[in-house]
């Protein structure tokens, strides 16, 4: 169940940097990094809080991938446009 978890939250995160950098109005990677970073906060207190929730690779997985997935995200919308 975490690893379907984990494989739609990577794919959600990448969508995320997408769209974020699709809606910045200038300097769309300085966006999507803003946005990384937000997320790389929001996963290291998810990994305080639920320590003991679940096993210890889902947050740690969900922490390390949060800032090269909006990236990613964000360089797919730059090659497209």
């Amino acid at each position: 169940m975490l690893a379907l978890a984990f494989a739609y939250r990577f794919i959600y995160t990448i969508a995320g940097g997408y769209v974020t950098a699709a809606l910045a109005p200038v300097n769309p990677m300085r966006h999507v990094m803003i946005l990384g970073y937000i997320g790389l906060a929001i996963s290291i207190v998810g990994i305080v809080a639920g320590w003991n929730l679940s096993a210890h690779w889902y947050p740690i997985a969900l922490a390390i991938t949060s800032l090269p997935c909006v990236w990613l995200g964000g360089k797919l919308m730059l090659r497209n446009k």
